[in-house]
């Protein structure tokens, strides 16, 4: 009983070791998996190619609003919206879709 108990016990600690906790190096967000995180190099192309020419490279506005605080007054279900849909003088942004919508809609929600 006691060998069959060590037995479960280190296999458990060997199984729990390999799992290992993948550090906090950023390695994961840099490889664009979805961890919660947003590939802030990603977003940025989207912008600039998108978004850049009313709202300035800076996100700090020009024909359009200033947009370096967006996050607080807007969800990133709110960006998404204003995005596909348009809001005032802002016309819909059409061939910003799927991945890209997502990816900027959550950058953007994070500026606060």
């Amino acid at each position: 009983m006691k060998k069959w108990l060590f037995a479960v016990l280190f296999g458990s600690a060997l199984v729990l070791g390999a799992c290992g906790g993948g550090g906090d190096d950023g390695a994961s967000e840099d490889k664009g998996e979805d961890n919660g995180a947003v590939d802030s190099a990603a977003a940025e192309d989207i912008f600039k190619s998108n978004c850049s020419s009313c709202h300035g490279a800076d996100l700090s506005g020009g024909a359009g609003p200033d947009l370096t605080k967006v996050g607080a007054d807007h969800s990133k279900a709110d960006i998404e919206d204003i995005i596909q849909n348009g809001k005032g003088g802002m016309p819909a942004q059409k061939q910003v879709t799927g991945d890209d919508l997502d990816t900027l809609a959550s950058w953007l929600a994070e500026k606060k």
